[in-house]
């Protein structure tokens, strides 16, 4: 069982200083509202991103953590990405970061990209894994926006599938590998990326994993 204790965050935001245009069509669905909801107690819900469907919960709960993990029968060590809709749901995570580095951060991208920011101590130790960095990706994808926008902070974001098998592509392919182990599932589509999210160094801009 994942240790319960966890740093304790600043409340998130509950708007960004520029809204993420893409969502406009999903903050008032039902089943992205009600997904939302969910998130907040602490449920897992499986959703679209811009490359393949992902499973995504309040980093902060423990037990939806550990559901994930269980899940996909992956360890823990290996840490999780984490997607927002916008960079001020990060803050307490970006703080001490200069601001040529910040604006590296938010800059849009060509390819969705995943940034290694350095561990401050305020990500628990399950999403981080205990290392130094901490991965997060501000997501364009209208679905995952959406979530974040609604839940207001965060989500965690690892590909659905268990270990060795592929990513879900499609809604069909995440109830065949989980069926009704996942608490929800959210409408829409995967985006048109071809590869899951380049991953890089905030602070030397190196590659980890090409998209």
């Amino acid at each position: 069982m994942l240790q319960q204790l966890s740093p304790k965050m600043p409340h998130c935001r509950k708007s960004c200083k520029t809204d993420n245009n893409s969502v406009t069509d999903w903050v008032s669905h039902p089943q992205i509202c009600r997904a939302a909801e969910m998130l907040k107690q602490q449920a897992v819900v499986a959703y679209p991103t811009e490359s393949v469907w992902g499973l995504g919960c309040d980093p902060q709960s423990a037990s939806a953590v550990e559901k994930i993990l269980q899940l996909k029968k992956r360890n823990v060590e290996k840490g999780l990405i984490l997607i927002a809709d916008c960079i001020e749901r990060f803050e307490p995570f970006l703080a001490g970061l200069d601001d040529k580095l910040l604006r590296r951060f938010s800059e849009p991208s060509a390819k969705p990209t995943t940034w290694l920011v350095p561990n401050n101590g305020l990500a628990p130790l399950w999403i981080t894994g205990g290392r130094d960095t901490l991965a997060l990706r501000i997501t364009r994808h209208p679905v995952a926006a959406a979530l974040c926008k609604l839940s207001c902070g965060p989500l965690v974001s690892t590909s659905a599938n268990p270990q060795g098998l592929p990513a879900a592509k499609t809604a069909a392919e995440v109830e065949s590998y989980f069926g009704a182990a996942v608490d929800a599932q959210a409408p829409g589509q995967v985006g048109e990326a071809l590869n899951p999210s380049e991953i890089r160094y905030l602070i030397s801009g190196d590659i980890v994993r090409a998209g």
